[in-house]
């Protein structure tokens, strides 16, 4: 179990550059949100693949599980900037 969270965390940091090279752009927060939000979205990937495909659907170091970390952190990136994004507009 330890292992497997310690995976998404490590998939997490590596999708979340990726997340954020798939949707460029200036995010409030910088760097440090943004691995945050590679984290967060690695762990919900993990969560949703494991959902999706089962139990042992998405396990350990492997293809699936990383592309299921890209997805989690594009979604979290997304609502990010629809959030903050939307804030910033509001006000400006």
């Amino acid at each position: 179990m330890v292992m497997g969270i310690l995976s998404w965390i490590l998939f997490g940091l590596i999708a979340g550059a990726i997340a954020k090279f798939i949707l460029p752009g200036r995010d409030p927060g910088g760097i440090f949100v943004t691995m945050l939000i590679g984290i967060a979205g690695g762990l919900l990937g993990g969560w949703l693949g494991s959902t999706l495909m089962g139990a042992e659907g998405v396990t350990g170091f492997n293809v699936m599980s990383f592309v299921w970390a890209i997805i989690g952190s594009l979604i979290l990136l997304g609502i990010y900037r629809l959030v903050f994004h939307g804030r910033h507009r509001s006000h400006a």
